[in-house]
């Protein structure tokens, strides 16, 4: 089992997570955060530091996409160690719906 980091990270990426990894697992895109399935221990200290609510252990159901977004992108972006500011706009993008379409977007649910 792994954990994985699901859509609602985009555009929130809280990091409270990276912190609490023993083993730097955590992968930071513009606007978003991965943990790369083969290095994560499934220790599971990372899901309950998130507020928003974005690490979900792959058991859960419909977890298999969400475990290959989290490789590909685990594979091209650097790791992240120790936790930095959220996006100015992290509370407002909180469960906002259907956030995979801005993943790449600058500034996701500002207008712009």
């Amino acid at each position: 089992m792994t954990y994985v980091v699901t859509e609602n990270c985009i555009a929130c990426k809280y990091m409270d997570c990276v912190e609490v990894c023993p083993v730097d697992c955590f992968y930071e895109g513009e606007n978003t955060l991965v943990i790369h399935p083969d290095e994560c221990i499934d220790c599971g200290v990372c899901e309950p530091e998130c507020p928003a609510d974005a690490i979900r252990p792959d058991t859960e159901p419909e977890m298999d996409k969400w475990v290959e977004f989290n490789r590909k992108y685990a594979e091209l972006w650097p790791v992240i160690v120790a936790q930095g500011t959220p996006p100015e706009n992290a509370a407002e993008m909180d469960g906002v719906p259907d956030k995979l379409a801005t993943l790449f977007s600058p500034n996701p649910g500002s207008g712009q």
